[in-house]
Parts: structure tokens; sequence; C-alpha cells
């Protein structure tokens, strides 16, 4: 570590690659706590790790990523280090791990088809043909992938198999998405190939990740003496270039109708998250659908193609934010003060809360899945109380039970397209508050893409500034995962503070020949 200990670090977005940045600048970097500011244009941290409502409103979440304990190495390498809110003496780690033992994944209804009926996953589905495009896209480099999309690379019968079904929904994927991301995905993820009909590798957390993840990390923060600066909006930086290195020299922020700047002095140092995948989001309620926001409405792309314009070295966000209809979908947070909804579930899926994972309507139109948490899901929830949260790849397409697209629904009407796939009276969920939210950007970190679409972590010529996002450059490592972000983080820092300690390795499994096996059987069932 050879940055002067009287630097101080501002970190623009208050997702968690922010916070892990500030975690890994005071364990790792010996940075004071108070030397650093995280400046949130929202009122609270988290960025798209959210979790909110009570019973009374209704609790929401835009989403919730997918974690195991078999990758994921630089984030539990950092919650090693992190206090369990919950379990005195114990980190986060630990609880999740513990907590994962006890609540075994085992899904025993991962695919419903049109007829009510659980699909058997006995096979991938796979024709020779499938194999055969599949086998060459895994082996393909990514020059040659390119920017090409799944599509140029598999043929349609391969969109109807089982395998496409549950990896899709499980992913978020669609099949016009990048080949290089979905590579990625079977490589980085080829322990769940021969599992993903039980997703028997997915790991959870006690409670939602905001309650599980951020709020822990962001009272060791405090503890730390970390500056959490929120309802406050960077518009732009100022810079200089020296020698040819790329110099932050202010930040200008907007908090209410108040215009500060932020001066950034030799030796300071300055991290921002570039693009939201969650920007533009807009929440519904039970009698209306979520409002149909844009970027222009919300401005989580605007700092990033402000400074990207003349600079390929800072990446091409138009690439990611320019095509709505193919970057977004919509899910909804439904909360219960009626067991009757659960009971029915847990009979018709053969699975407790907390141990089934997603079930897809696989022939539904609207693609549309959800997943029964354990509970309590939000850690002050009470006892009689219960949630569960859902999604649909095409809400752009009508409804098989409700006459209109899913992003025109209200959530009673959501709940009601969904009780038809499960031929689930409608009293089962008379009480039910359920809230529908749009994404517009949630699968742009998936757009084709090519070579210097995405900048890296520390961008070439930069002397004190770096990326922490889902957009940034990372061999190897993939998107839409909480890991992506951590790991960005983790590089940014160690680099600009020029930290003398091993960034753990994306773990190769997909070298193991084990791996290599149980996968080419699953392939060929």
């Amino acid at each position: 570590m050879k940055k002067n200990m009287t630097a101080k670090a501002y970190l623009v977005g208050g997702g968690i690659g922010s916070l892990a940045a500030a975690a890994f600048m005071i364990r790792d970097g010996n940075l004071p706590g108070g030397n650093i500011s995280i400046l949130e244009a929202a009122p609270l941290m988290g960025g798209s790790l959210d979790g909110a409502g009570d019973p009374t409103s209704g609790y929401s979440l835009r989403g919730g990523r997918m974690l195991t304990t078999d990758n994921y190495e630089c984030t539990w390498d950092l919650y090693k280090s992190i206090p369990s809110l919950h379990h005195a003496g114990k980190t986060v780690f630990d609880e999740t791990v513990e907590f994962n033992e006890q609540h075994k994944a085992h899904s025993r209804a991962r695919l419903v088809d049109r007829r009510r009926a659980k699909v058997p996953v006995t096979s991938m589905g796979f024709s020779m043909q499938d194999r055969s495009e599949l086998l060459k896209l895994s082996n393909a480099d990514e020059e040659t992938l390119d920017a090409s999309c799944i599509t140029d690379w598999l043929s349609p019968g391969f969109f109807e198999t089982e395998f496409w079904y549950m990896w899709a929904t499980t992913f978020a994927f669609q099949p016009w998405h990048s080949a290089v991301e979905f590579k990625r995905y079977l490589h980085r993820f080829m322990l769940e190939f021969s599992r993903i009909e039980t997703l028997a590798g997915v790991k959870r957390t006690i409670y939602n990740q905001y309650d599980s993840l951020v709020l822990p990390l962001q009272a060791w923060l405090k503890a730390q003496g970390v500056q959490f600066v929120t309802n406050c909006t960077v518009t732009d930086l100022d810079h200089t270039t020296e020698d040819s290195q790329f110099i932050v020299t202010s930040l200008h922020c907007g908090r209410g109708s108040n215009h500060e700047v932020i001066a950034v002095h030799d030796g300071d140092l300055v991290f921002m998250q570039n693009g939201s995948m969650t920007d533009a989001s807009s929440l519904g309620s039970m009698t209306s659908a979520p409002k149909k926001l844009t970027k222009v409405e919300s401005g989580g792309w605007t700092l990033w193609e402000k400074l990207a314009a003349g600079r390929p070295e800072f990446g091409r966000p138009a690439v990611f934010n320019s095509c709505i209809a193919q970057s977004y979908w919509e899910s909804f947070t439904v909360t219960l003060s009626n067991p009757a909804f659960f009971d029915q579930m847990i009979q018709f899926s053969g699975n407790q809360p907390g141990t089934g994972g997603l079930v897809t309507f696989k022939d539904s139109n609207w693609l549309m899945s959800i997943v029964l948490a354990h509970q309590p899901h939000f850690a002050a929830q009470p006892a009689d109380v219960q949630v569960f949260w859902g999604y649909a790849l095409f809400p752009d397409r009508v409804g098989d039970f409700v006459a209109k697209p899913m992003t025109e629904c209200t959530g009673a009407e959501i709940l009601r397209e969904l009780c038809g796939h499960l031929r689930f009276d409608l009293e089962t969920v008379a009480s039910a508050n359920c809230i529908p939210c749009r994404m517009p950007y949630i699968t742009s970190m998936f757009m084709p893409r090519t070579r210097g679409d995405r900048p890296l972590p520390v961008p070439r010529g930069s002397k004190n500034f770096a990326f922490i996002s889902q957009f940034v450059e990372i061999a190897e490592d993939v998107v839409f995962t909480v890991e992506y972000s951590v790991r960005a983080a983790q590089m940014a820092v160690y680099e600009l503070l020029e930290i003398n300690r091993k960034i753990p390795p994306v773990t190769p499994h997909d070298k193991s020949l084990h791996t290599q096996f149980e996968a080419l059987i699953k392939a060929f069932k």
C-alpha cells in the first residue's frame, strides 16, 4: 500500500459495488473510514439490492440475485469480514452457510406446463443438432462470437428444450442476448448444468438481500466512519489531463435545489458506478400498472454518457441502453395475510418455502415464474404474513387469462393470471397486495457487445478514477451477479491503492474433468 493515508475517496452511487469498494479500502488498504464518502441519488443505499415496505402497504423487491458458495469468490472473501446483524459472533458468510445447511434447495416443480402438470425433467430435451451447436458455441473464442446473439449460434428447436426454459429463467436470458455472455455463463456455472432442474447449487441469504447483505455491510462501514450522503446526484466531473493521464479534479452534485462542488485533491480517488440495470424502474399497485419510464425521466446513465463521449476507453453506453424492448422485464412482489396460497403451493410443488426455487410456467405467454422464499423474508416481517416474488420475461405479450400485456396490468390482474396458471381459486389471494415493478434496463448488460464496449474497472490512462458496475469488463466472470460488482470493486481498489494482496481468482470449475463428465452425461440424457 503506497497511497497517502490522508487521501480521500469519493464513491458515486450507493450500490453493492461502492459499499464493497469502501470495505476493501478500509480492510485491505488501511484507508480510514472517515476519509470515504458514498454519494447516492436515492434516499437509501443498496442500489439494485433493494427491499422495502411493510405488511400494511405491502413489501416490494425489484429482484434477487442468485448466490452460490461454489463460486462468488470475491463476495465471500468480503463477507467473511462483515459481522452478522442477526447472529452475534458470526459473520454474514457464517450465517449464510449455516442457513443453507438447514434449508437445502431441491426443486420438485421447476417447470409447469399449460395443463398445470409438473414437467418431469429427466432429459434436457436436446437433439443431436442442439448438442453439436451448444458445444460449438461453448468452445468458440470471444473474438469469434463478438457481437453475435445466441440465436446466431443455436437453431429454433433449442429454444423449446427443457434446458432452455430452466437456464433462461434462472439467469434471465433472452434468445437475442449476447452469445459471449451466454458462453461465459455456460463455463462459469458449469456446476449448475447438471443440477439445473433442482437448483441444488443455488444458495440463499436468511432474509432478502437488502436485509442480509446491504444492511450488515452498511452498518460495518458506518462504524468505521464512512460518510453516507443520500439524495445527492452527481451531475458532472471536472477533469484534466497530465502526461496523458485522466485526472478528476472535482465533482458537481445536486442536493435538492442546491448545487455543490466537491474538490478532488492530489492523491484523492473517485469511483463511479457507470450505468444502472434498475434505472427508470417504476412501481404499480393493486389498481395501477407501473409507469413506462425511460432514462430520460431518470438519469442513471447520463454521467457515463457524458464521460464516454469522445473517450473510447470509457466504453460505449449506447450499446446497452438503446433498446428497451430487448432489455426489460417486469417483476412483482406479493404480500399475504392469509396462508391459503402458501399452503396450496406447498401441496402442489412438494416444496417447503425456501427449498424449491423458481417455479416456471413454461407455456405461459408471459413466461412467468414465481419463487416462495423461506419466511420471514424481511427481518421485521410479522409471523402471520407471507411474501413471495415473481417475474415474467415477456411482459409485452397478452396474457393467457388476462387479455392485455403484463406491462399494462395492475397487481390484481397479475394475480388473476397467476391463479389461472395454477388453477387456484382467487380466494387464495383475496387479501393479497401485489406490487408490480417495470424495469426497462434490467438485462441491458446482456445486450450483444464487442470488445471495448465496456471499460476496464480502471480505464487505461486513468490516474485517480475507476468504474464499478455491471458494465465494466472482467475476463471470465459473468454480469447480473453480486459477484461481478464486488469483483469489479476489489479490482479497482487494489489497482488504484496499489494493494499487494491477491484477488481471489475465478474458480475454474469448467476445467474439472468430473464437472465436464457430469455435464456431458446430463446433455445426453
